[in-house]
């Protein structure tokens, strides 16, 4: 892995759109050392002996033991305590080791939720907010699975806009208690868990407040299960909370912080999914391409078609590009951590900071791989024909629980504003210079183009400058819509999603550019040719569609001189050399078929 980076010098979230990371500084995928890989491998073993032949029995819900006993043996092999410390029984792995587990985990459908929703949102607030007494209390139980935990938050009249939540909690007249008083739904985990994390506010409180509410209190009633479209497994109610008398040491972290620990959770909870999502597009990517080398028609297996090669290589390409950034991301977040660990700040305080600190690469991660799963497990129903649309092939279940990750965490419309909303406020505050790179970008646009500039010989040297210029795009577009907007840029939700949309293909483009450069240099280019193949192919893609938000930005709000003179820089900063996509998807293509899964 690589080794934390000086705190001085260290790359801050969202600063990949005005500076240029070096490929030795980021960690890729193929550097998991030999622990790790032993870990994943451990996490497909369980899939494979527990899950994956149990799917429609998970689903029925027939038997409501078999969730929970499933989460039982994963607790056996250590998989519950992946992010607790071992002096609460847990195993301290690092952020990136976390990460690993959640994207073999996730190619598990509903057990996927449960677990993540058990090791994330429901004892993360714990482990990070917690005070010693209710960490020693709560964590070990957690770790081994002994009790199950789930989160309370969601309200029916307060889903995005969590913090306006009705739930009460009054406190009691000699303050040993508080009585809790509401309603929450979509609680996953919440037919069988022990432990809830509930959000409540106390009297008249502006904010919420957290507590640990434990089922043995007594108060608490709940609907059936939920009828749902997809992770039918995934125990999903509606929870009554009916005087409900919960011990004052039992409020988590301070009075009126309960909004703040669901916003820094939910961070964790974004990247997390995304992660999670790359390992059902994986799972799906692998069966979509044996079924394709089975299926014959006309004469021949359906595996040597052109556009099931189109398919095959844009599902792996998204996936590798997704990926990559996944684990770039990862490696910032544990070398914060460690810098802050090295000068003196307390571990759990230190992993929020960090965590804080990339808040807005977990939101671009959360959309592009929730989304980048939905493409995939839509072209693997196309690829399956007929049969992808029989609930008896593996496509049914993939393409129904694929969609409600576009939700989950915070829909991506809001992910998408909160990651311009983030960046906006930082460059306010000053702790990111945006101001003098779009400052630069503006007077570059008015300067006649230098057409004699040229890259060097490097490996990807043209292709940088591709990506140097789609972020002065970015720059561009951005600049003059705060320019143009003000203060009420946060009511332009349509320009405020083209913008981000911007955002996410340079650094989704970037990232698997600078895996693969890496690559290169621990390999050799040969080694490395498919790779080389993807990252042309995803750039290409990467350069159209933002060229084409950023095209609807502008028409949004420029017009005359500064529409004509916008239009004109953005051809000028979306230009990228013709390349031959249908002979770089064809060697992918073959390779995975090859292989017969995904490969990378």
């Amino acid at each position: 892995m690589s080794k934390a980076v000086e705190q001085s010098k260290a790359i801050k979230g969202g600063e990949f759109l005005i500076r240029e990371t070096p490929a030795s500084d980021i960690f890729i995928p193929e550097e998991f050392n030999e622990e790790q890989r032993m870990i994943r491998q451990q996490c497909r073993d369980f899939l494979d002996k527990e899950v994956f032949n149990r799917l429609d029995e998970i689903d029925s819900m027939k038997d409501p033991n078999l969730m929970p006993s499933l989460l039982d043996k994963a607790g056996e092999l250590g998989l519950l305590g992946t992010s607790v410390p071992p002096e609460y029984g847990g195993f301290g792995m690092d952020f990136n080791t976390t990460m690993l587990v959640a994207e073999v985990i996730g190619g598990g459908h509903s057990l996927a939720v449960a677990l993540s929703a058990h090791t994330g949102i429901g004892t993360l607030p714990i482990l990070y907010y917690g005070n010693e007494e209710q960490k020693k209390k709560y964590l070990p139980k957690l770790a081994t699975g002994e009790w199950k935990a789930a989160y309370c938050l969601t309200e029916p009249d307060s889903g995005s806009d969590a913090n306006s939540g009705k739930t009460k909690a009054t406190p009691s007249g000699d303050g040993k208690y508080y009585t809790i008083t509401g309603q929450k739904m979509w609680i996953t985990n919440g037919g069988f868990a022990d432990v809830f994390i509930v959000f409540a506010k106390i009297e008249n409180d502006k904010n919420l407040s957290a507590f640990i509410v434990e089922k043995s209190f007594g108060g608490i009633t709940m609907n059936e299960e939920e009828h749902k479209m997809g992770i039918k497994g995934s125990s999903t109610r509606q929870i009554f909370f009916n005087d409900c008398k919960v011990p004052a040491e039992n409020l988590l972290s301070e009075r009126e912080n309960g909004f703040k620990i669901a916003v820094n959770i939910l961070n964790i909870g974004r990247i997390k999914l995304g992660v999670a999502a790359i390992g059902g597009c994986k799972r799906t990517i692998s069966l979509a391409t044996n079924y394709a080398k089975e299926r014959k028609q006309f004469g021949t297996t359906i595996s040597n078609f052109g556009a099931i090669k189109h398919k095959l290589a844009e599902m792996v390409t998204r996936v590798f590009a997704s990926e990559s950034a996944c684990y770039r991301a990862g490696q910032n977040i544990d070398d914060a951590y460690n810098a802050l660990v090295n000068a003196g700040k307390e571990p759990a305080q230190a992993k929020l900071k960090s965590l804080e600190e990339f808040a807005i690469e977990c939101a671009i991660l959360k959309v592009h791989g929730s989304e980048a799963l939905d493409f995939v497990v839509d072209e693997g129903v196309q690829i399956y024909g007929g049969m992808g649309y029989s609930a008896d092939a593996p496509m049914d279940r993939a393409y129904r629980d694929a969609r409600i990750n576009r939700i989950f965490e915070g829909t991506n419309e809001i992910n998408r504003m909160l990651t311009i909303d983030m960046l906006v406020k930082r460059a306010m505050k000053g702790s990111i210079d945006l101001m003098a790179p779009a400052m630069a970008v503006q007077k570059e646009l008015m300067a006649i183009p230098d057409f004699s500039a040229s890259a060097d010989d490097g490996i990807f040297s043209k292709e940088k400058m591709v990506l140097s210029n789609l972020k002065k795009a970015g720059l561009m577009v951005a600049g003059a819509a705060v320019q143009k907007y003000m203060t009420k840029l946060s009511e332009e939700q349509e320009v405020l999603m083209n913008l981000a949309d911007i955002l996410i293909e340079c650094y989704v483009a970037e990232s698997a550019l600078l895996r693969v450069e890496k690559l290169i240099s621990i390999r050799g280019e040969q080694a490395a040719e498919i790779q080389k193949q993807m990252v042309l192919i995803y750039l290409h893609s990467a350069v159209e569609r933002a060229a084409n938000a950023a095209k609807h930005a502008i028409l949004a709000f420029a017009d005359g001189d500064e529409l004509r003179l916008m239009l004109l820089g953005l051809k000028r900063f979306t230009k990228i050399d013709p390349y031959n996509l249908k002979e770089a998807r064809r060697h992918v293509a073959n390779y995975v078929i090859e292989k017969g899964e995904y490969p990378f």
